[in-house]
């Protein structure tokens, strides 16, 4: 199946999930939108029997990018997919990865070809690799900028506003249930709060670091926090579905500091301060042979940004519907028609105008 049938499918069930989460009543029709939809995505199936061929004709070859394993990165990396495919012409092959490892990789072997929602303040060897030209950056895939934080429930502050400070958590660690939720090995964030925690004194203090095996249970501590209203507290970031759905309120730390920041995002760092993070910068990268081999793909992913107000929609909804990255993907790709549209070459908007129109 090709990947435009395969939107078509993918979005003609995301549709049909929307209706079902709804309800329809016995011996209820479907709507007229809703049949319009489906006719259009139908139209478009037919469509890309049609031209299949033309796209796997095209110039661009093979494009390795990355899937790191968070939600937002993974939508990001699902529209690419699909743009570069049916609009380029590309052959997309997906590595799944997180930030450490895709970096390192980049450095040793030149691979993946482009990397998504690197969180650049937060990685050390990211400048090195912009300095030596094994990196080019492309743009800030989160316009907005992202946000990296220390958190506690918003139920958890209103009942103990000291546990808002970390003085405060640190004069009772009990309240916040003794532990502190970190993110994931490979991660960025995992060694920079180690080091931080570390600094901080926390594990004599009381707090025990819990380091979730992915994002997803991440994610879950919070929900299931918020179903038993019980303590947490821990790190996340936005945008994501989560601080959407889950009220939190971010925990006051010594502030920012550029030297002990850039020490804590380095395994071996032998002073360790403790800093707040900075106002983080999102991007989307390349490596800099991919920038000579195809530059008119390039030209594309320099354009794919999501506001933070658009990526945590999409994150919402797939978090809302239990939908796949692939669902969310469609979901983007048919409610922000008028943003996508624009980051195309001419000729790929011609392969794309079922969609568009």
């Amino acid at each position: 199946m090709s990947e435009l049938r395969f939107f078509c499918f993918v979005a003609m069930q995301t549709e049909l999930k929307a209706v079902g989460n709804k309800g329809l009543k016995s011996g209820q029709r479907l709507n007229r939108e809703t049949i319009m939809k489906i006719k259009m995505f139908a139209a478009t199936a037919a469509m890309a029997l049609s031209f299949g061929a033309t796209s796997a004709s095209a110039d661009c070859g093979e494009v390795s990018i990355t899937e790191m394993d968070w939600a937002s990165s993974a939508v990001v990396t699902a529209v690419a997919n699909f743009l570069m495919t049916q609009g380029y012409g590309c052959d997309v092959q997906v590595v799944p990865s997180s930030t450490v490892p895709a970096l390192t990789s980049l450095a040793e072997t030149g691979k993946p070809d482009l990397l998504t929602e690197v969180w650049a303040n937060s990685t050390p060897s990211y400048e090195p690799l912009r300095a030596e030209g094994k990196l080019v950056e492309l743009t800030n895939v989160l316009s907005d900028g992202g946000v990296e934080a220390w958190w506690i429930p918003a139920y958890l502050a209103e009942s103990n506003p000291e546990l808002t400070t970390w003085d405060g958590i640190m004069a009772n660690p009990s309240a916040v249930g003794g532990k502190f939720h970190d993110c994931p090995s490979g991660w960025a964030c995992d060694i920079i709060n180690n080091n931080n925690l570390k600094a901080a004194g926390a594990e004599a203090g009381g707090l025990e670091r819990f380091q979730h095996g992915s994002g997803e249970t991440l994610q879950t501590s919070i929900a299931a926090a918020y179903a038993d209203q019980a303590p947490w507290f821990g790190y996340y970031w936005a945008p994501t579905a989560v601080l959407g759905k889950y009220p939190m309120v971010r925990v006051e730390v010594p502030a920012y500091n550029a030297d002990s920041h850039a020490c804590n995002g380095d395994v071996d760092c032998s002073n360790p301060g403790f800093s707040a993070y900075p106002a983080a910068k999102v991007v989307t990268a390349a490596s800099g042979a991919f920038m000579d081999r195809e530059p008119e793909v390039a030209a594309l992913m320099k354009n794919v940004a999501f506001t933070n107000a658009q990526m945590g929609d999409v994150l919402a909804w797939r978090l809302d519907n239990n939908a796949s990255y692939d669902e969310a993907a469609v979901y983007f790709l048919t409610t922000y028609k008028d943003v996508w549209g624009d980051w195309l070459s001419a000729d790929a908007k011609g392969k794309l105008a079922a969609i568009l129109n």
